[in-house]
């Protein structure tokens, strides 16, 4: 079994149940961690045989440019792209908007999701 994880991936997207955050848009971060059953890389040393980390960014961000009211919808979307890319995997997904409008000062608000939230796995 290995572990793949990617942290902070930064992106400016335009997620927010209120019309300006969707039409402004702020600043939003991603993390992966994506389980493997098996990992022949640590004996081949090749990329095809493990998780192309610049193919999980690539998914992230198609999802990312797609508002969202909610970041649980966001997560979700990014773990059913992960989950459809890399079967035999196990996923999970944070998804944060940086310094969110709440009335008062905080650094992030996260949510994330595992493949049970989807429900249907």
């Amino acid at each position: 079994m290995a572990v793949i994880v990617l942290k902070d991936l930064i992106f400016y997207s335009h997620h927010g149940c209120f019309d300006e955050e969707r039409l402004i848009g702020t600043r939003f971060s991603v993390d992966v961690e994506m389980e493997t059953d098996n990992c022949p890389a640590v004996l081949t040393d090749c990329l095809e045989d493990t998780v192309d980390y610049s193919r999980i960014y690539s998914l992230v961000a198609a999802e990312m440019v797609i508002p969202s009211r909610l970041l649980e919808n966001v997560a979700g979307r990014i773990l059913r792209s992960l989950l459809t890319a890399f079967p035999g995997t196990d996923c999970r997904v944070t998804v944060s908007k940086l310094a969110p409008s709440i009335g008062g000062e905080a650094g992030r608000a996260s949510v994330t999701v595992t493949k049970k939230d989807l429900g249907d796995e």
